[in-house]
């Protein structure tokens, strides 16, 4: 008897070991390697497909703007215990068979440099436009359009690539803000048939690899919120992005004339007039005159007043990531399986044209962050480098570690050894 209960208890720990989500906690975007996989001039992939880490390095700034040494073991060092890897899907959409292999070899090897550095890997398909038959359009017919069937093939494919690599290193994010819209009761139940349907296709593959699953609408809290989690597995994580409100996170034109830049943290700190002084105050010191000036006013007048009349603050951005938990406890969820996969706020750029004040950036990641580690929400931050302005790494120059922001977000700000 002794004998079968000590085997009952190791069936039982085994089984619970493997019920459990890969154990994330504070995680950084890698966008800029995997994604947009180089084209040719008839926009059909380069093969082999995706860039080197070189290339990717080396895109943004000079090569020897960097410092010596392995990169990715330079992430570990730096407080962050996971990346949320973002890939490209179209290389892998356009091919099968053998070509499909190589694309997946050369992932496979990418996602074993960044667990050899000691970093655990949320692996996220991440559609964009470059080829629009094979990016995130191709999800748009509906739950059964011939895009969505091919993509579903393709997630299958993924999923067995990353099973052999090890479920104890890397957890599967098969889709990116997908804009099905609207949110609410109107829409049609296109993405929840997908998502459940990908969820199920992933577990036809492996019931111990690791599935982020997401909600429409752009990944947002909203979407979260219009899931039903009928497929949910003790897992799986589910994810929201928090860029709320987009207003404050990303502050820029969409001219490449224009300024907008100056909202604060929170609201109630600084007016409208504050605000309208410091983008002519940049402007003057751009060389436009009134004319220009006046017309760039004109345009995001509309702007500064909404943002001040909904007056974000501390209290609404804590509220709107507990509508998440809310979604989570309501279905009987723990709110550690939420996934907070995308936070940032663009910071304020050398000319004034976009952009947040570090002092009101700063606040808000700081909040952002505590929030959800109140919940014990596992976060991922957007990202570690780009020269856009919301990034770890220095948009320009020597590329240092921003240490005000690693210190915002709980990270010592320096190498840990």
């Amino acid at each position: 008897m002794r004998l079968i209960a000590a085997l009952l208890g190791i069936m039982i720990a085994a089984s619970t070991a493997q019920a459990a989500p890969l154990e994330l906690d504070r995680g950084v975007g890698l966008h800029g390697w995997l994604n947009w996989s180089p084209v040719e001039k008839d926009r059909s992939y380069r093969w082999p497909p995706y860039r080197t880490v070189e290339q990717w390095l080396s895109s943004g700034r000079p090569i020897g703007d960097w410092p010596k040494g392995n990169e990715f073991a330079r992430i570990r060092t730096l407080g962050f215990d996971f990346v949320r890897l973002t890939v490209d899907p179209g290389p892998l959409a356009a091919s099968e068979g053998t070509r499909r292999k190589e694309a997946l070899d050369v992932l496979s090897k990418a996602v074993r440099r960044l667990t050899a550095a000691g970093l655990k890997v949320v692996f996220n398909l991440h559609g964009v436009s470059q080829v629009p038959a094979y990016g995130m359009e191709m999800i748009y017919g509906g739950a059964d359009s011939d895009g969505v069937a091919r993509y579903r093939e393709m997630v299958k494919s993924v999923a067995s690539m990353l099973v052999e690599i090890g479920t104890d290193k890397v957890a599967f994010e098969p889709y990116n803000e997908p804009a099905y819209y609207p949110c609410d009761a109107s829409g049609t139940d296109d993405w929840q048939r997908i998502m459940t349907d990908t969820v199920a296709d992933i577990r036809s593959v492996s019931t111990e690899l690791t599935i982020v699953a997401t909600g429409a609408c752009g990944g947002s809290v909203t979407g979260l919120a219009n899931i039903d989690p009928t497929f949910d597995d003790e897992n799986i994580y589910y994810s929201f992005h928090m860029y709320d409100p987009h207003s404050f996170t990303h502050q820029r034109s969409d001219r490449p004339d224009g300024f907008v830049s100056g909202f604060p943290w929170p609201a109630r700190s600084g007016s409208p007039e504050s605000v309208i002084q410091g983008l002519k105050a940049h402007m003057q010191a751009a060389g436009l005159g009134r004319i220009e000036q006046a017309a760039n006013l004109a345009r995001v007048e509309g702007r500064i007043a909404e943002y001040f009349q909904e007056n974000w603050d501390d209290a609404k951005l804590k509220a709107r990531i507990g509508e998440a938990a809310d979604w989570a406890k309501r279905h009987g969820i723990p709110s550690a399986r939420l996934f907070m996969g995308e936070f940032g706020v663009i910071r304020i750029s050398a000319d004034g044209r976009s952009g947040a004040y570090d002092a009101d950036r700063l606040r808000y990641l700081r909040t952002a962050r505590q929030t959800a580690e109140g919940y014990g929400i596992p976060w991922s931050i957007w990202e570690y480098s780009n020269p856009y302005g919301m990034t770890v790494i220095e948009p320009q120059g020597p590329a240092v570690p921003d240490t005000d922001l690693l210190q915002a977000i709980g990270l010592p700000g320096r190498p840990v050894q």
